[in-house]
Order: structure tokens, then sequence, then C-alpha cells
């Protein structure tokens, strides 16, 4: 990273996995001046249905997209798309429509960072996520580009097996200390999507995380990733 202003895109499957997966690091890029544009792809709430029927959960939606601006707001982002794919059920959308979604995404912003799920993690559609920004964020000549990271999300990273995919390893880490409060805030906004102790989605879960990725590299709370590509140049 540079102390030049940048733009960062956030590709996140539901509302919560944003703040869950990299919320205290947007506020550090907020804070530091930066444009943060964040684009959740799902609705984030039919999956509790055997069919996807929006209407019988519109209140549930509409709170939640009431929680994800708030909680956006919270952290100093520049920009929210909530759009309305399918939630826990993006295998059944073409990944072709979903890839074209994020390059309209890229190709409007041009971000010099993305933020996006890691590929080894229990939720189909944070899988569906990562494949889609992996093509759409191919290196091509004229993009401004340089970094791709991929973030964990407790409650779906942990809980695929290593030995079921490639597991996270984070290699990169971002100190969260001055901003861990924010993120606590956000994801208090996000009540209904929270749970209690020993959940690993709840608030006391979360912050031990940070606190373990923290006392990982020496700080008292950090929030970690996998660098996925990392371009410089001339």
């Amino acid at each position: 990273m540079t102390t030049s202003s940048q733009k960062v895109l956030v590709v996140a499957a539901h509302p919560d996995d944003e703040v869950l997966g990299c919320g205290a690091t947007i506020a550090n890029h907020s804070e530091r001046g930066d444009q943060v544009s964040v684009l959740i792809m799902a609705e984030g709430a039919t999956s509790r249905l055997s069919k996807r029927e929006r209407s019988v959960v519109m209140t549930e939606l509409t709170e939640l997209n009431s929680a994800a601006q708030m909680a956006n707001s919270i952290l100093g982002v520049k920009r929210l798309n909530l759009l309305d794919f399918p939630d826990n059920r993006m295998d059944s959308v073409d990944l072709l429509d979903v890839i074209k979604v994020i390059e309209t995404e890229i190709n409007e912003w041009q971000p010099d960072i993305v933020y996006t799920h890691h590929v080894g993690d229990v939720n189909i559609d944070h899988r569906v996520i990562h494949d889609a920004v992996i093509a759409a964020t191919r290196p091509l000549p004229g993009r401004k580009l340089q970094t791709v990271l991929f973030f964990e999300i407790p409650s779906s990273t942990e809980w695929r097996p290593a030995a079921s995919a490639y597991p996270f390893s984070p290699n990169w880490f971002v100190d969260i200390t001055p901003h861990w409060q924010k993120k606590k805030l956000a994801l208090e906004t996000y009540a209904s999507e929270m749970r209690s102790y020993p959940h690993p989605r709840s608030l006391e879960a979360v912050e031990y995380l940070a606190k373990w990725r923290g006392a990982s590299v020496g700080y008292h709370y950090a929030e970690a990733f996998m660098l996925g590509r990392h371009i410089i140049g001339a």
C-alpha cells in the first residue's frame, strides 16, 4: 500500500460479511482518506425459507438493508451497493452473470485494491463470489488494480475442514487497534445476524479472533488476509 489516496472495493456475499471480514480495515482506509466502495451481492435472508420467496421476508430484508446502510456509514464507506442475488443459492446463477456485475463495478470505480472472500469456505455464496472476483480482476492492460486480498468470515471460513479445501493461512495483516471499536459498533447494527457466545459469529468471538490475529503479529488487534495478487508498477 502507498501513502497516497487510494480507491478500495470490497465485494461481499451478504450484508454483515463486509464488516466481519474487513470492517476495521475499511475504517482504516476511510480515516487515511481512501475512498471505499462496498458491493454486497446477495439479499441475505431468503435462505431461511424452503423456497426463495422475497415477499415472505420483506420486512427482514428492509431491516437488513437499513442495518447495512448504518454499518457502512459508521465505517466511512463512500458508496454502498446492495444487490439482490439469491441468498445461499448463488450456485444457481450462471457464474458469468456474477462476473459481469463485478466487472461493471470495477470498470466504474477503478479500484487500486479489492477485498473479497477466501475460497476455502463452507458457504457456497462466498465461494462463488471468490471465483467471480478472480475472473473479474484478471490483470488486463490499462487497469490500475494493484492488490487483491481475501478475508475470513467467522462461522464460515473456519468451519471448512483443512482436508476439504485450501485452508485460510493469512500472510497479510492490518493493525486495527485504533479501529476495533468502529468494527464492533458496525457489527452491533447487524444484531439480527449476530449470535450468542460461544458461537463464532458472536461479538465476543469476533473480538477474540481480532486479538489473536493481532497477537500473532505484535498488535492488540488485527484483521488477517491472504494475498491473492500484488502488482508493483514502474
